[in-house]
């Protein structure tokens, strides 16, 4: 038999259903409904089979089955050949878009811009960075929450990544970030003006025009933001990135940076404010600190604010479906999966089944407390960076980010919804709030 005449015989002993005719579950996938619903694995089990952008998709939901295709133990499940497809023309070759041997490589080398003397020395500006953008904040009074922390969680990265202040330009190079992530699930994958495809193209050439020519600067400097790490970064080889690896990398980077931090500290204001007993539980770890930025050495003191953190990861988790491509025919939780076959493992399913986590819609960071650790009811029950070898690498930065900025809010202001508001998620692409999150504010 041909490949494709294989695959969908294959395919055939795996549950599923093709969707509505010509289009599948194309509509599903570029809105997110079909990453943040269960319905399907109620229906068909953890692995099933679909019709979405032209293509046959295998769906892997529940801790098995996305736990076998992230540790990808028999090397089939390619991370590379998988993203690609969402966001290849717009992050291309970032770390995430590699495998294999040039992603270890890659990997090993920028290893050397997440160590923990990385990591404290990026701590001062970006408490500086939150400290500054803080004080933009009005003192009491509404605050739509969403954009205003993605302006400061791109100011922070800005100013830790690249080592300069925000400036002019940073509304412009934010709006290219939104319009290369939101590229990823468009409908329409051409170059058509006015469409998201199009937009995500548009903003990775002003990416591409804002990094390029500081390269020379950061390679002859002795800058510690990260840009001039990945400048100087060496293997243990002595291998160093080309200007084009740099260039690749940042723009990942910086938007992996910034996007994920934005989701995770709205999720947490969001808990924050419906919950405040917990709001006041980690404000006080904060104060107990007795400084307004929390250093390095420090950060573990924050005990609550660490499980308010995993817990609105787990609910809103910030990447909730991760794609890849079989290199060849394998196995999924039993069934037969041929090679050259898209599989999308819907993390979201991972955090919300109740045979893993109790009464899995209900905000409990307790979960996570050593007398409890519900995410060790299954290896594969917690899975918000990711997991085998493309686990993020940038993991500790993101949470040292949240729990610094989330430490100097809490000793600001007082957060608070309506009792009767819950927060609507629009799933597209990342998760994020429709209506911005309104909060407000209480100056302490």
């Amino acid at each position: 038999m041909s490949t494709t005449e294989r695959t969908d015989a294959t395919l055939r002993e795996i549950p599923g259903d093709a969707g509505l005719p010509v289009i599948g579950y194309t509509l599903q996938f570029a809105t997110g409904r079909m990453t943040a619903d269960r319905r399907r694995y109620d229906k068909y089990g953890p692995v099933s089979w679909m019709k979405a952008f032209g293509k046959t998709w295998v769906s892997a939901q529940g801790p098995d089955a996305c736990g076998e295709v992230l540790r990808n133990r028999d090397h089939a499940f390619d991370s590379g050949p998988g993203w690609s497809f969402f966001i290849g023309p717009f992050f291309r070759r970032g770390l995430m878009l590699l495998d294999g041997g040039e992603h270890h490589r890659h990997r090993r080398i920028m290893q050397e811009a997440f160590t923990s003397q990385r990591l404290a020395g990026y701590l001062d500006p970006l408490n500086e960075t939150v400290a500054a953008g803080l004080a933009n904040w009005p003192s009491s009074g509404r605050l739509d929450f969403y954009p205003a922390i993605k302006q400061l969680t791109l100011d922070v990265a800005t100013r830790t990544f690249m080592g300069v202040r925000a400036d002019a330009e940073a509304d412009r190079v934010n709006g290219a970030f939104v319009d290369c992530v939101r590229a990823a699930t468009a409908a329409v994958r051409l170059p058509v003006p006015g469409l998201r495809w199009n937009k995500g193209l548009v903003g990775r050439r002003t990416l591409e025009r804002y990094l390029r020519p500081q390269l020379v600067a950061k390679r002859d400097g002795d800058g510690t933001d990260l840009f001039s790490a990945l400048c100087h970064a060496r293997g243990e080889d002595g291998e160093a990135f080309s200007d084009d690896d740099v260039v690749n990398h940042m723009i990942f980077l910086l938007m992996a940076a910034h996007d994920t931090s934005t989701i995770t500290l709205t999720s947490m204001a969001y808990y924050l404010a419906k919950h405040p007993e917990w709001q006041d539980r980690c404000r006080e770890e904060s104060l107990a600190l007795g400084t307004d930025t929390v250093p390095y050495d420090r950060l573990d003191e924050l005990v609550s604010l660490d499980l308010v953190m995993k817990e609105a990861m787990r609910l809103v988790v910030p990447v909730p479906g991760v794609a890849r491509r079989t290199s060849k025919d394998t196995e999924l939780c039993g069934f037969r999966v041929p090679a050259n076959t898209m599989i999308s493992a819907h993390l979201w399913s991972v955090h919300h089944l109740e045979e893993y986590w109790p009464d899995p819609e209900r905000f409990d960071p307790g979960r996570f407390a050593e007398d409890r650790r519900e995410d060790k009811s299954h290896r594969y029950a917690f899975m918000p960076f990711g997991n085998g070898v493309h686990k993020c690498i940038g993991m500790y930065f993101g949470g040292m980010e949240i729990k610094a900025a989330m430490h100097q809010i809490l000793q600001r202001y007082r957060l608070s919804v309506p009792t009767a508001y819950t927060m609507p998620v629009d799933w597209t692409s990342l998760p994020r709030p429709r209506d911005g999150l309104p909060l407000t504010l209480y100056r302490l």
